[in-house]
Formats: structure tokens, sequence, C-alpha cells
């Protein structure tokens, strides 16, 4: 099976990413599609595994495999928490309504080390723009600032909301250029501030629930090795025929 036919036939949740599932779309704005797909467990038996993400077959489409997905979720990986609670859902299944339930499984403290790494790695690129050609990208500039918000809002409500709201011209006014990269720079060691202080205060618990999530991957997997091999059923996570007599 071919890595697009893996997606064509086997996806179980897509969405619109980017600006548009953020409130920031403008008229020129792409349309970001992410994914996720369900690889037939036994494909995974086989020496040649399936791809843990692929590119496409649309433009602008990147899709992940379950297993991958939940690792890099239960990592607090921010594309990927995002990913699970856009506004924009273009497609979901049963298994995909089943991931969508545990979004709050993979929600915890941990979030905030992996949000702040992720924004100090893009307020680097853009100090370095500054120093390079005397100002930032700016459209980098407004999704840092957006992050920074996110991040703050989850920490201390223990939801995640990635609409941006009232918040909308203001960013869009940055990605204009109309806010002097100092004040911007204020903005943000402000959030950095907030953000900071919301962690000690959080709801979240301390890590995220491993154990629900291994729950639903066995779960997901054995029921697609029944589905694969009707005549067969599992006893203990392996494959047996049914012989003569049996039930």
């Amino acid at each position: 099976m071919q890595p697009d036919d893996l997606v064509r036939e086997h996806t179980i949740y897509a969405c619109v990413m980017g600006s548009r599932a953020f409130g920031l779309a403008t008229d020129t704005s792409d349309t970001d599609r992410r994914g996720v797909f369900l690889a037939p467990t036994p494909l995974f038996w086989r020496f040649d595994k399936p791809p843990t993400h692929v590119e496409g077959p649309g433009e602008e489409q990147f899709s992940w495999e379950l297993e991958r997905f939940c690792e890099l979720a239960l990592r607090g990986n921010p594309n990927i928490l995002e990913c699970l609670h856009s506004p924009l859902v273009e497609h979901v299944d049963d298994t995909g309504r089943e991931l969508l339930s545990l979004r709050g499984a993979f929600l915890s403290r941990r979030s905030y080390g992996t949000f702040t790494r992720y924004a100090l790695g893009q307020r680097k690129k853009l100090d370095a723009d500054v120093r390079t050609t005397g100002a930032p990208r700016w459209k980098h500039a407004m999704h840092l600032l957006r992050l920074l918000m996110s991040a703050r809002d989850l920490l201390r409500t223990g939801e995640l909301r990635i609409d941006v709201g009232d918040q909308r011209e203001p960013l869009l006014a940055v990605k204009r250029g109309e806010v002097p990269w100092p004040e911007v720079q204020a903005w943000m060691a402000g959030l950095g501030a907030q953000t900071e202080q919301a962690l000690h205060r959080s709801p979240l618990p301390p890590e995220p629930d491993h154990a629900r999530v291994a729950d639903f991957l066995f779960r997901v997997r054995r029921r697609s090795v029944l589905q694969a091999c009707p005549d067969h059923e599992v006893v203990q996570g392996v494959v047996r025929g049914r012989g003569v007599g049996e039930g």
C-alpha cells in the first residue's frame, strides 16, 4: 500500500490548521490540512513498516500515523496538541471520535516546557532576522505571540483553545508591521512571564495519562486485526485461526 493510499483510505481524523483555524485568516491565507491515519495492523508484521507520517497527497497536506501522533501528543508537541483542538474538522470516523475524546489525556504541565522551548526557537530566528535585515518576519512574530497566548491560557484554564478571538486585530497589526519591534518584544516578554506564573497554579496534572492512551492504541490495533482477519480470533494479542468445533 502506497503512503498516499494510507491517507486516502485510512484517515480517521482530518482538520484545517494554520491561520484559518487560529482565526487569523485573510484573503491570501493558505489552507493547511492535517490528519491522522490508522495503518492496518497486519502492515506492521512486515520488515518494511508503514510510514510514521505522509506529506500529501494534496498541497499543504500532512498526516501522521496514529501511534506516532499519540507519541508526539503525549510529549506535549504544540503542533500536535493544536491539531486535536482545531475548530475546523473536515473528517472524523468512530476511531477519530475516540481520539478526540482523549484530548484531555494528552494535556499536562509538561506543555509548559514544550511550548516554551518551541517559542524560544522561534524567537531566536526572529532575532537573527533583525540582526540580518533590520526587521523580523512579521508573520512569524504574529504566530509566536499567538503561541504564547495559547500556552498561557492552557496553563491557566486547563483547556486548549486555538482561536485568538478578540486578539485578531492586534495580532494582524503585528503581521502588517504596524507595531514597532520593541513593543512586540515587550509583548512577548510579558506573555512569557504570565505563562510562567500560570504554571505554578495550573489545574493541569503533572503528567499526561499514558495508560489511558496506551489502552486506546491497543484496542484500535486489536480491532484492526479482527477487521483484517474476520475468520480469526485474537487471544492475548496473538491471532489464532478457528479450528473445527471452535466457537
